[in-house]
């Protein structure tokens, strides 16, 4: 069935402290994003880049947390922005760091309550940013969303969030880096935790597919989170926090052609990409080529290129 794809940047440095990722939306542009839709025979429609609307008075208790108004104006713009565009088509959020999804999984959680349909997530990406504002040492709010998607407390500064997630409809997929309070308050949850150990003795299909039939059997809508971390920074050195023993080229590539054979994804994040630390565009492009096997490419259809 053909998307209408909606573009919509988030120019976001604020949730961590590395400059750059302000850039991403752009870069993404540039290295060709909507027409690697339309070569799927989907839609794009970009509706540019947000704006920071003023910013009221945010505190917390952590000392460490920097940028929280900033933050929590970003969180504020773009659930307005997701849930408008929810009822359009299909979302692509272009970051920014990763706390742009304290905002778009915000929207799309509305979205999805309004419909009466659970919402599933699934999180690609190195770290499970299970952190709070309370917990986080390092102060980057990148590092939060998924506890704040899960409904966790210590969010008194931003607007509540429209139907907590349930942690069992929650897929941490690819993770290899997890700060002590995040393993102890997953834990407690029953988040499904996909970690590096785990792809690497069950491999990637078995544990994705067998999320994808929960999210089938419950009629559910899928937000879909990719980091560029998620990926081996050897394929995609274009991110302040990267991991090594990450997700290869071919392996990301299956990744998305499952979620697309699915047909179970209705919103997108594409996050963390820091375009002054790119090889020539290297990181970028490869995001877009995963974005165009998400909608249908498959990896017999690709010609051979050089990064040039």
């Amino acid at each position: 069935m053909t998307k209408t794809c909606i573009l919509i940047g988030a120019p976001i440095d604020t949730g961590q402290k590395r400059a750059g990722c302000l850039m991403g939306p752009a870069a993404y542009r540039v290295a060709g994003l909507a027409q690697a839709i339309a070569d799927t025979g989907n839609r794009a429609e970009d509706w540019g880049d947000l704006a920071l609307p003023a910013l009221g008075d945010a505190t917390c208790p952590n000392p460490a947390v920097h940028s929280l108004a900033e933050t929590v104006g970003w969180t504020a713009a773009l659930a307005d922005a997701a849930l408008r565009a929810m009822g359009r088509g299909f979302p692509i959020f272009l970051g920014g760091d990763h706390s742009l999804s304290l905002g778009s999984v915000a929207g799309v959680a509305a979205h999805a309550q309004a419909a009466g349909r659970p919402l599933f997530v699934l999180w690609l990406d190195a770290h499970s940013d299970y952190h709070t504002p309370l917990t986080t040492a390092s102060g980057n709010l990148h590092g939060t969303p998924v506890a704040y998607i899960a409904g966790e407390p210590g969010f008194d500064a931003f607007p509540p969030f429209p139907a907590p997630v349930a942690p069992e409809r929650i897929c941490l997929y690819g993770i290899r880096s997890v700060d002590g309070p995040e393993h102890a308050g997953l834990l407690k949850t029953d988040a499904t935790i996909c970690d590096m150990r785990v792809l690497d003795e069950r491999g990637i299909v078995a544990p994705l597919r067998e999320f994808l039939d929960k999210v089938r059997a419950e009629n559910g809508l899928l937000h879909v989170s990719l980091d560029v971390d998620f990926l081996d920074p050897g394929i995609a050195p274009a991110v302040g926090t990267t991991v090594p023993g990450g997700i290869t080229f071919r392996e990301a590539h299956l990744v998305m052609e499952l979620l697309h054979e699915s047909g179970l994804v209705t919103s997108l994040d594409l996050v963390e990409l820091n375009p002054f630390l790119d090889e020539r565009g290297r990181t970028a492009k490869l995001m877009v080529d995963l974005v165009g096997s998400l909608m249908g490419r498959k990896v017999f259809d690709r010609p051979t290129r050089s990064f040039g």
